[in-house]
């Protein structure tokens, strides 16, 4: 499974804003310079972001974005979503009852992956935006890569 760009750049710029708002708007060239995604990019991502009910735009000088809620209260899941990114490891359509097969039949392994999507969306769903921000998102990778390191000794 790959998340694509949108998915990302819409987490990367959120995490910026709940950085950089303190209470005031920030500009997307401001983010867009910080995080190195291009402004037009940007201005349709926040579309979707505003639209979903995260964002909230202020107009003229000193205008820009905030969130419209705190941190804590926004689910990475709610970003990726808002910005039209299923959570996708099978071929087929998602909620299909049809497979990925020409007789329309799923694969053997299509329950694993399937599975695997939930449990990406169950993980991103459990973490928010404030924990991400408050660098609170320390996973097994790092015990995995210790594993992987004791048992090549």
């Amino acid at each position: 499974m790959r998340l694509s760009t949108k998915g990302r750049y819409a987490v990367m710029a959120m995490a910026d804003l709940a950085v950089h708002a303190q209470d005031k708007p920030v500009a997307l060239a401001d983010i867009a310079e910080r995080q190195e995604i291009s402004l037009s990019y940007l201005e349709q991502l926040f579309g979707r972001l505003r639209k979903g009910g995260l964002v909230r735009s202020v107009r003229g000088p000193g205008g820009g974005y905030m969130l419209s809620r705190s941190g804590a209260d926004i689910r990475i899941s709610d970003i990726i979503l808002s910005v039209d990114e299923p959570i996708q490891t099978t071929r087929c359509s998602p909620g299909s009852p049809a497979g990925c097969h020409n007789n329309k039949g799923r694969c053997l392994t299509h329950d694993l992956w399937e599975e695997l999507a939930n449990q990406i969306y169950l993980y991103l769903s459990s973490v928010s935006l404030e924990d991400v921000t408050q660098r609170r998102v320390l996973g097994t990778s790092g015990l995995i890569q210790g594993f992987e390191a004791t048992a090549a000794q």
